[in-house]
């Protein structure tokens, strides 16, 4: 096992929330959570995803903070973790909302302060000290595998 140090990259003014999800729908979940709670909320949500196509999946209003999103993710590169960027609301905005979502399993930090990651690396994949969960995503999502997502989460009956 090898142990190393993420720090991330925090777009100016933002706050970030780091935790723990164990489905596809994650994303879309984590999405609702935080625009029915804090409407006028700026963010960018993405999601390492442990198993399947192991793509980084990822969603929000904000451009700036959907990219920071995915590149915290890619960079922390452990299964099921999932990254929040947020402006013009605080986590304390969201955070219960965030521990509502039924794929929620843990939530690590919710700050505005600079944050590093202790991550464990085996030859299975990545995981935040303590919680090593599936494998290292292989990518980010495409269009196409965004459009497969959303079909794929409707046909077996999560969305409408």
């Amino acid at each position: 096992m090898e142990i190393k140090v993420v720090k991330l990259k925090m777009p100016k003014d933002s706050n970030v929330i780091v935790g723990q999800t164990h489905f596809i729908k994650s994303v879309e979940d984590i999405y609702e959570a935080i625009t029915t709670t804090a409407p006028k909320a700026k963010f960018g949500v993405a999601f390492c995803e442990a198993s399947g196509a192991c793509l980084i999946r990822y969603d929000g209003n904000d451009e700036e903070l959907k990219e920071a999103a995915v590149t915290a993710c890619r960079e922390i590169g452990a299964g099921h973790v999932f990254v929040v960027f947020l402006r013009e609301a605080y986590p304390i905005n969201v955070l219960n909302a965030l521990k509502n979502v039924q794929e929620v399993c843990n939530i690590f930090c919710a700050t505005a302060n600079p944050v590093e990651l202790i991550i464990a690396e085996t030859e299975q994949g990545r995981g935040v000290l303590g919680i090593i969960d599936g494998s290292s995503p292989k990518g980010v999502e495409s269009d196409s595998d965004k459009e497969e997502r959303i079909r794929f989460l409707r046909k077996i009956g999560y969305k409408r």
